[in-house]
């Protein structure tokens, strides 16, 4: 099997580029190829992983280009320079780094905080201009002092636990912490009306939605404490920048620490120049440390998608662990038969809705991941290119409704799945399990128990349970020189309903398929094909 390639556009430590080639991935090294966005498209085609900073631009012309692209790894937390909507389209995962920068971003808010509390770029400046203006920068502790951090996540948990170490009083705005966790991190959670009455100092840890763009914005920015600090380490476009440049001019607001700006490179700024703006250029994560650890996370990241499956820290994708790829495969690929028969079978008929159940063992299992792979197996009839990242979009964009339900075991199976389709004129449903070597089965079809092992061609019949069907189907084959791997029967009851499903080794020809609807004994025959390594 050839081996994946991976292209690294931007500056990316050697040590992770090392750790691609240990892992058999072939690499090419070229930082400064991401401000070349021409020669970027000229070559994407050619990789199956993309590993980037923040000079790399993903966009969709890129992704147009990138037929072969599987991933994207960001090293680092941000992804605005990823078009995601457009990566999930195209099938491409997006991966970022959101712990190794962690503590450094931080350590930096900290750092900006005690900077702007005791005017220290500015005095460090008089100083080194032979001025000795002690009076002039008098500041404030920050013992004792309200902290309003607005975004109690990854990094904002960590500036919460130090400042509680600085002896501040913390006060956290976030929809997404409970009562639980504020209480176990020892922080009041408040709606953001109080925090922005009551923090003496506001930093800011979320990153740029539509919900979050602008949530201090001119209105509330009036709403706070008079005298207030306010420090943005987290995302450009989080503050209105001309409304608290006119409340720093003002003196309502009495400082702000930026390392973040509405556009970057930030060249020109309304709070550029200001007294007590404390202003660095996006160096959140700008420490050694940082730098080699998100380098290294990615490299890792995305050597295990390409090489095991495992998909951690995606944004447009359920994170599947390694362990967890080498337990879930065959329920993966199983999810994907049962979604590309029922896709088989309904490829003339508008999809409305698609109920899945999870019984037993399978219930345990990360159903997001089997989701995924099920509805991405049902939208492979409409458009072959779909893959478990852009089939759930896909879905969304048709209108066609998803639901999960789940179950302890129920029957003589230890977990099965069950998919259930709903289309204008009809339902179908399938269910299928994992026998104990690992390969998938088909345990039922339209509600008829079988067992049948699944094969890259196959043939599906209906027929009233009549003699006569074994020997047609048998002698057609037969003669057209179609050898039967494996033959499975089932039917509803005596003399009722009852299918049949071949496993062969080639495709049936239409000829074949011909002579049995010559016989007149069957009311549906239909061939499939499954992708079975």
């Amino acid at each position: 099997m050839t081996a994946p390639k991976v292209l690294i556009s931007d500056s990316l430590s050697d040590a992770a580029v090392q750790i691609f080639r240990d892992r058999g991935i072939d690499v090419d090294f070229m930082p400064e190829l991401g401000k070349d966005k021409e020669k970027l498209a000229e070559i994407i085609g050619n990789y199956d992983g993309l590993a980037i900073r923040s000079a790399t631009k993903v966009t969709p012309s890129i992704l147009e280009h990138a037929k072969k692209l599987k991933v994207v790894g960001r090293a680092g937390i941000g992804t605005d320079n990823v078009d995601k909507e457009a990566a999930s389209k195209a099938g491409v995962i997006v991966m970022n780094t959101p712990f190794g920068n962690m503590i450094t971003t931080a350590e930096h808010a900290i750092a900006m905080m005690f900077a702007v509390a005791r005017q220290i770029p500015e005095a460090s400046a008089s100083t080194h201009a032979g001025k000795w203006e002690k009076s002039k920068f008098m500041g404030v502790e920050l013992t004792g002092k309200t902290l309003g951090v607005i975004g109690a996540g990854n990094i904002g948990g960590i500036v919460c636990d130090r400042a509680r170490g600085l002896k501040m009083k913390v006060v956290a705005y976030d929809p997404f912490l409970s009562e639980e966790k504020a209480e176990k991190m020892q922080v009041e959670k408040v709606d953001l009306e109080t925090l922005l009455k009551r923090a003496d100092f506001i930093t800011l840890h979320v990153p740029l939605t539509d919900q979050t763009r602008n949530i201090l914005s001119r209105e509330n920015l009036e709403k706070t404490k008079k005298g207030v600090r306010i420090i943005n380490c987290a995302r450009g476009g989080l503050v209105d920048e001309q409304a608290l440049a006119d409340l720093l001019t003002s003196g309502h607001v009495a400082g702000a620490a930026f390392d973040v700006f509405a556009e970057e490179p930030a060249k020109d700024n309304p709070l550029f120049g200001l007294p007590n703006v404390v202003c660095t250029p996006h160096l959140g994560a700008s420490t050694s440390e940082a730098q080699e650890n998100v380098a290294l996370q990615v490299a890792e990241q995305m050597s295990n998608y390409l090489l095991t499956g495992a998909v951690e820290n995606a944004l447009n994708m359920p994170s599947v662990t390694a362990e967890e790829a080498k337990i879930m495969g065959p329920w993966i690929k199983l999810a994907d038969h049962l979604g590309s028969f029922i896709g088989q079978m309904t490829d003339d008929e508008p999809i409305k809705a698609i109920n899945i159940l999870y019984d037993g063992y399978a219930s345990e299992m990360n159903l997001e991941a089997l989701n995924c792979s099920l509805i991405a197996g049902i939208m492979k009839s409409i458009n072959p290119d779909v893959n478990m990242v852009s089939a759930p979009t896909i879905a969304k964009e048709r209108g066609i409704k998803v639901s999960t339900t789940n179950q302890e075991q129920s029957g003589a199976f230890e977990g099965y799945i069950k998919v259930t389709v709903v289309t204008p004129k009809r339902e179908r449903s399938i269910a299928g399990t994992v026998f104990s070597d690992g390969k998938p089965r088909f345990i039922q079809i339209k509600g008829i128990n079988i067992d049948a092992e699944v094969g890259r061609h196959m043939l599906y019949t209906t027929n009233e349970d009549v003699p006569g069907i074994i020997g047609a189907l048998g002698k057609t084959m037969g003669d057209m020189g179609v050898n039967i791997a494996n033959f499975t029967l089932g039917r509803a009851a005596a003399r009722g309903e009852a299918i049949a499903l071949l496993y062969v080794d080639e495709p049936v020809p239409a000829e074949a398929r011909a002579k049995l609807a010559e016989t007149g004994l069957f009311k549906q025959i239909k061939p499939l094909q499954f992708d079975v390594v």
